[in-house]
């Protein structure tokens, strides 16, 4: 995980970063050139906590359409010695993923960029990615030669080549340059990379792999506590659980739960994982005698093994443990609030005001938590949930937050809700079209401009167009 550093929420940069729906709002009501600023600031650093996750690009991409922002900010960061030097993607990839939208919005200079940044940049996948579905033809056609140059006539480079087809996340563009009758050099390495890559599918398919027939438990339990033997290090607790369902019998419990009372590192979590999942009546004690274990690895075990139980058993014990401070107390508090009852409110909201207490509006694990409150309709959870929608730095979170609000407070179809319909999230946004009280004159000339955005997401299309055909009216 990146640990980026964010504005404060009440800036124009801190709600940009954020992602926030008030952020456009300021941007287009401040001078333009400190809303620039702000802008490429975001672009350039990448805010957000997990870029796998959380949404930026189109959100930074209409402002830049909104401000007529130029690419001069962006084209230098691309192209900047650290590129060659040292390729990567959470440097460049959101400001890739910018350029991308802004071409989908007719912008020419943007698709120039993501061109010959992908004849010529480091991390020239991404930018291949965003044209292969905006480019036309011609173009991508154009590009073959220059790409398929990077890759060295040599075995090595062969291997490469045909990693990369196989790799590619949009194969559009080594379609068309495999059939390119204008470059046949570009075209033949092209297809006998494709070729290459059905074979190496073929030879893994050929290969056995995982554990042989023979095995039983003593031989699963050594082969997962092996892995902490090897360099580097493979954690093995996980497979081997799965294993364990394949040749444990019930004459193997005495011995497996001797290896999940006190066995070696590995084997232990492994037992664990496995009696939990098969609910042996014990497992709650053996989960309950691991969580004082001073072993990172069967911790964990422990923890993530009775997050997965939700029976009434589990839930019970849940209750009892929700009031712990340590790792098993939080688990419990997320499994009361994805599978609890309304009367389990007070011990969900404890544990989201506990967290949030020591480890702030982006404290690890509290998304469920969140959720749980608005699930379980903790009304006098509204004031703390305020809180963590205007100063989390995670995108994700405001939204599960946003979602909570819309259950427990009578004031969100008002308040943040019409806000929401600028947010990065597409979720955030399909909430606020359901949600947004029309009585704002922003709400519908909004609504207006999502319908007609040719890069919305369907879903917030189909719950913008809902609304609008019925009037503006909202749920």
């Amino acid at each position: 995980m990146f640990d980026p550093d964010i504005a404060p929420s009440g800036t124009l940069l801190g709600l940009l970063q954020r992602g926030r729906g008030d952020g456009p709002l300021h941007a287009l009501a401040a001078p333009r050139a400190e809303a620039l600023a702000a802008l490429e600031h975001c672009v350039l650093h990448d805010p957000r906590l997990d870029w796998r996750v959380e949404s930026r690009s189109l959100y930074y991409a209409r402002l830049y359409s909104d401000l007529e922002g130029p690419l001069d900010g962006i084209e230098q960061h691309l192209f900047h010695p650290d590129d060659v030097i040292a390729p990567d993607e959470h440097r460049c990839g959101l400001a890739l993923s910018v350029l991308g939208h802004l071409a989908g919005y007719g912008r020419r200079d943007a698709l120039r960029l993501l061109r010959r940044y992908a004849a010529t940049g480091g991390c020239w996948e991404w930018a291949l990615d965003e044209l292969a579905v905006r480019d036309g033809e011609a173009g991508l056609r154009a590009l073959g030669p220059a790409v398929v140059a990077r890759f060295p006539r040599t075995p090595e480079g062969d291997a490469d080549l045909a990693r990369a087809v196989r790799e590619s996340y949009e194969p559009r563009p080594w379609q068309l340059w495999a059939e390119d009758t204008v470059h046949p050099e570009t075209a033949e390495r092209v297809r006998r990379a494709g070729e290459q890559v059905s074979f190496d599918r073929w030879q893994r398919q050929m290969r056995s792999a995982g554990p042989t027939p023979g095995w039983g438990v003593a031989a699963v339990l050594d082969w997962a506590q092996q892995g902490l033997d090897a360099h580097p290090a493979v954690e093995r607790d996980q497979p081997a659980a799965r294993c364990l369902a394949a040749v444990a019998g019930p004459e193997d419990r005495p011995a497996l739960l001797a290896a999940a009372e006190h066995g070696p590192s590995a084997a232990r979590a492994a037992a664990l994982r496995y009696m939990s999942d098969r609910r042996d009546p014990r497992c709650l004690d053996l989960i309950g005698a691991a969580a004082e274990s001073a072993d990172e690895r069967v911790l964990r075990a422990a923890v993530e093994s009775f997050e997965r139980m939700h029976d009434a058993a589990a839930l019970d014990r849940a209750r009892s443990w929700a009031s712990r401070t340590d790792a098993l107390g939080a688990a419990a508090a997320r499994t009361l609030a994805r599978h609890g009852e309304p009367a389990d409110s007070d011990l969900v909201l404890a544990a989201l005001r506990r967290a949030v207490r020591n480890d702030g509006a982006d404290a690890e694990g509290i998304e469920p938590l969140v959720e749980g409150a608005g699930r379980l309709a903790a009304s006098h959870a509204a004031p703390l949930l305020r809180h963590l929608y205007r100063e989390t730095s995670s995108s994700q979170l405001r939204g599960t937050a946003a979602r909570a609000l819309a259950g427990v407070d009578p004031g969100f179809a008002a308040g943040f809700a019409v806000e929401c319909l600028w947010d990065c999230e597409e979720a955030t946004r399909e909430l606020a079209a359901h949600r947004a009280a029309s009585g704002d004159v922003r709400v519908l000339a909004q609504l207006r401009r999502l319908a007609a955005d040719p890069a919305e997401e369907a879903e917030v299309q189909t719950a913008v167009r809902g609304r609008l055909s019925s009037g503006g009216t909202g749920r």
